[in-house]
């Protein structure tokens, strides 16, 4: 009895190894594969990156009420922007959606998307400081590694590692998710002050009055606190209220030293 005890033992050990062995290899396996779509993502192209952005610009523009071009809106935007197709080298394309957000934002492929309701509270010089401050985000590539990251988290990662090379086919619900983070993408303190002064200089280079800059973070900074959809915005824009008057000091201090005049 001892000795068929023993033995009975014996399998059952012998089968619990083999349990833990192969779920061991099976872990393993999930681990590898979920390294190699961690990789694929780390490792998008520039043309595959191209492909994503403009998938998802597309969408947005498909799902938002763009203005035409004969609309004052647009053709006041056209005006400000008149003569300015680039930003070190990426080329420019601007829109106006009839939304009553206020947001503006721009994408790593050049598209800048201008809000109507930020057009009505912003005069033209401080919605120029608005552009530029967004296209120093696309310059500096914040905007694109923002992407990025948001193209290697969840389903979005199993999607782009799932294409040998190629840009996924994205869903509705995907494309959705990579609008939205366009949109509303979020950047450090460091980050905001690279673009600041990267904005500057693209204003300064295309002759507009950086006091655009410092004009419209004022406008921005009165807002806080005012409604829902307004401090959407400011929140983007600005982390802290300290860092905020920081920044208008840092640029109406650079606007002096230059002899740029405020009107």
């Amino acid at each position: 009895m001892k000795f068929r005890f023993f033995k009975n033992f014996l399998v059952i050990v012998a089968f619990m190894a083999s349990v833990n062995v192969a779920y061991a290899q099976f872990n393993l396996k999930k681990a590898v594969g979920s390294a190699a779509k961690a990789a694929q993502a780390l490792t998008l192209t520039d043309a595959q990156m191209a492909a994503y952005v403009k998938e998802s610009v597309d969408w947005m523009d498909k799902n938002n009420p763009v203005l035409p071009d004969d609309d004052p809106y647009t053709q006041r935007l056209n005006r400000l922007v008149d003569g300015i197709t680039d930003a070190d080298g990426i080329p420019l394309n601007f829109k106006v959606y009839n939304v009553v957000d206020v947001n503006a934002f721009a994408c790593p492929d050049g598209s800048v998307r201008v809000f109507a309701a930020l057009m009505d509270l912003m005069d033209d010089d401080e919605l120029m400081g608005v552009i530029g401050h967004e296209i120093g985000h696309v310059v500096k590539r914040h905007s694109k590694n923002a992407f990025k990251n948001q193209l290697m988290t969840g389903a979005l990662k199993d999607a782009v590692a799932s294409t040998g090379g190629k840009a996924a086919a994205l869903t509705e619900s995907q494309l959705g998710t990579l609008g939205e983070s366009l949109i509303n993408a979020k950047y450090s303190q460091k980050q905001e002050g690279e673009a600041d002064d990267c904005g500057y200089d693209f204003l300064v280079k295309n002759g507009r009055n950086p006091w655009g800059m410092v004009k419209a973070f004022e406008k921005l900074q009165s807002m806080e606190g005012d409604g829902a959809q307004k401090a959407t915005f400011v929140t983007k824009m600005f982390s802290s209220h300290p860092e905020t008057q920081a920044r208008i000091d840092k640029m109406s201090k650079r606007c002096q030293q230059d002899g740029y005049e405020r009107d």
